[in-house]
């Protein structure tokens, strides 16, 4: 029960609080490891099979340590106090989720956008996405924001949730070692799982594993907001069209699908240092996309957020009640069991 109460609160203190500047949080250590492990392995991995070697052992020792240590926090504090381990687990578990991070990322670059200061919202767009930005046009700036918003509102919000509503119902680890497992399979994916030197071969293996980590939750995301949306064949339609040309199992998909639910098109050429690179045209352009349809992206990331959570809570209580009743009915019955039993040895005594 304590980690059902630990989930409720750290969705609470993401929405209030988010990830204040300059605290310590476990994607920064992450981030810190991978660094100097990347360093190291691309200094003494010389071929393509040693560095493929060094990012499987990357991969496991970054996420087993960081489910382990996270584990080991939560029980140290709750053998303090265990109300202690209840706070942290709510702040480790609230450091995993972007919700509100995304909302205030997105704010950074449309609040000069709107105010007619183009520059500043390049500059602060630049902090968020690897693409060129000194050239881009409004409607590139917008189209950026909005990819980034749906890109992330899977592998930042909807899979961390996943992994911590599935740690809920498996006591023995709890919600918080899985979704910072799963944080930091998605964080050596964003340092290093790319297909261009040098990551080539070190980050394949990073690559492929948060792939497959985050399948599961993207499929149920999509289904989710296509509920949502009242129009779920037509979300699956354009999806099906669409979302199985982009080259990422997962990214289109998350995209595709609310480019679906607000009528807009996402995808086209981007540059990357000067190099032009095209993906392909999600969704149908029935409307521009405007500030307006980011902040409704953000409104449903926290919608199907909510309908997640507004489902778990509920099976977890049950699930917990279901347990204790059916100890105490089975302890109920060993005791009649011992009864009887002891009757009967007073009957053949006699």
């Amino acid at each position: 029960m304590t980690s059902t109460v630990a989930l409720i609160i750290a969705a609470t203190l993401d929405y209030l609080i988010g990830d204040p500047w300059g605290w310590p949080h476990p994607v920064r250590v992450m981030g810190w490891t991978i660094s100097r492990f990347t360093k190291l392995a691309l200094t003494y991995c010389q071929n393509s099979l040693t560095q493929r070697l060094a990012g499987i052992v990357l991969g496991f020792i970054l996420i087993i340590s960081s489910a382990f240590i996270g584990y080991l926090l939560i029980q140290g504090a709750r053998l303090l106090h265990p109300f202690l381990g209840v706070a942290l687990e709510s702040i480790l578990l609230a450091s995993c989720f972007a919700l509100r991070s995304l909302r205030v990322a997105a704010q950074t670059v449309l609040q000069p956008l709107t105010s007619g200061h183009i520059v500043d919202a390049r500059s602060s767009l630049s902090h968020y996405v690897g693409r060129d930005t000194e050239s881009l046009t409004e409607a590139e700036i917008l189209r950026a924001v909005l990819e980034t918003v749906t890109e992330n509102a899977t592998d930042g919000v909807m899979a961390p949730l996943f992994y911590a509503i599935i740690g809920v119902f498996i006591p023995v680890i709890g919600p918080a070692p899985l979704a910072l497992a799963y944080k930091a399979s998605s964080t050596l994916d964003s340092m290093v799982g790319y297909r261009e030197k040098p990551y080539t071969y070190l980050g394949w293996f990073s690559a492929r594993l948060e792939d497959c980590l985050t399948w599961i939750p993207c499929r149920l995301t999509v289904i989710t907001l296509a509920l949502l949306s009242g129009k779920p064949l037509y979300i699956w339609r354009i999806c099906r069209r669409d979302a199985i040309s982009d080259p990422s199992p997962n990214s289109g998909w998350s995209e595709c699908t609310y480019a679906a639910v607000l009528g807009v098109q996402v995808g086209g050429t981007n540059w990357y240092g000067g190099v032009a690179k095209h993906k392909p045209l999600l969704g149908d352009a029935i409307h521009p996309i405007t500030p307006h349809c980011i902040y409704q992206a953000l409104q449903l990331t926290r919608y199907c957020f909510l309908l997640w959570l507004g489902v778990a809570v509920p099976l977890a209580v049950l699930s917990k009640l279901f347990f204790l009743i059916l100890n105490e009915r089975m302890r109920e019955f060993e005791r009649s069991e011992s009864h009887d039993g002891n009757r009967e040895l007073r009957m053949v005594s006699c």
